[in-house]
């Protein structure tokens, strides 16, 4: 069984190519998904990040199939987002939503969360400095948070 995939290009924002596999006798190439157990590839898309995991769910069905049903690699991002968002993770766990939903709901706010905690917008003197940043609202407590790391700086 030969791997092979195509180069990648020195930019970091390159996608990456898909990965075939040829088996012996087979005329044409199969997609990793396709000839490896369903495991191995869950294995193979744990490695992703966060953004890279959601743009694999939009390459074909069978991605979408496979990362879609596997509440782990879902929990797993999640587990990270909960870092920064332990609060707000742990709630939406409590009601109910399933890792995904969580992950989605939380993954912007804990980017957001994280650049305040560490000073990123401490330079920061109206909202107008702002425009074009992606934000999100956030609650009363998480602001509490923020403004006490202001005052420890």
């Amino acid at each position: 069984m030969t791997l092979f995939c195509s180069p990648v290009g020195s930019d970091s924002r390159t996608v990456m190519p898909p990965v075939f596999l040829l088996l012996p006798g087979d005329a044409r190439p199969q997609g990793f998904v396709d000839a490896l157990p369903t495991e191995m590839s869950v294995k193979i898309f744990g490695e992703l990040d966060t953004p890279s995991l959601c743009s694999a769910v939009r390459t074909c069905r069978r991605w979408r199939d496979i990362i879609e049903d596997s509440d782990q690699l879902w929990r797993t991002q999640c587990l990270s987002v909960r870092t920064v968002c332990q609060r707000e993770v742990d709630r939406d766990r409590r009601d109910g939503l399933s890792w995904k939903v969580t992950l989605v709901r939380n993954y912007t706010r804990s980017r957001m969360k994280r650049d305040w905690l560490r000073g990123r917008y401490s330079h920061v003197r109206s909202w107008e400095e702002l425009s074009g940043r992606k934000t999100t609202p956030l609650d009363a407590e998480t602001w509490g948070e923020i403004l006490q790391a202001e005052l420890d700086r």
